[in-house]
């Protein structure tokens, strides 16, 4: 008999080059036109910035982020943004942010740590998380985010993240970011 996973178990993962193409499936279904550039992995912001070059688009960093009743929650900011999380707690409202732990990521999301993006929300058919996205990014431009891997970057706009966040039923709260002084 099978047993459901607890949040201790970690889940095996399909292949990176599997979840990549399960996105550009939904994509492809959506009809959302994406463009992805290669790089070497990646795990910070920091990194990112070095190889990227000039990639045009707002870029991001995303957090995975539990609340103290358990809640989930993936916030979704411009790279250079220091998000105020007890401010940002304070706005939603919801207990006290912590960072959520990597078996959660990986259970939730379906995505290791330094992977995170809203486009791996598609992977939460439960809706366990929240997505909260910056204002700033639900604006009409392009965005860049991990496409289920660190070593690609993929390109779409901010109308077809939108779109696809709310064919995942996942519709972002979209927000002014709080920022730490």
């Amino acid at each position: 008999m099978n047993k459901p996973a607890q949040s201790s178990e970690i889940p095996d993962l399909p292949v990176p080059d599997e979840r990549e193409t399960a996105l550009y499936r939904r994509f492809s279904d959506l009809r959302i036109a994406w463009l992805t550039h290669a790089h070497a992995p990646v795990f910070t912001v920091e990194e990112a910035r070095h190889l990227r070059g000039s990639l045009p688009g707002l870029h991001t960093k995303n957090l995975f982020l539990e609340d103290r009743k358990g809640r989930f929650w993936l916030v979704v900011a411009r790279e250079e943004l220091a998000v105020d999380l007890n401010a940002l707690a304070k706005t939603l409202p919801a207990p006290r942010f912590s960072f959520g732990k990597a078996g959660d990521l990986i259970r939730l999301l379906g995505v290791v740590p330094g992977a995170v993006s809203p486009f791996a929300v598609m992977n939460d058919r439960d809706s366990q998380v929240t997505v909260v996205l910056d204002e700033e990014l639900a604006r009409d431009g392009t965005v860049n985010f991990h496409p289920m891997r660190n070593d690609r970057t993929t390109a779409i706009s901010s109308e077809a993240l939108i779109n696809f966040l709310e064919a995942t039923g996942h519709r972002p709260i979209i927000v002014h970011l709080p920022e730490r002084a």
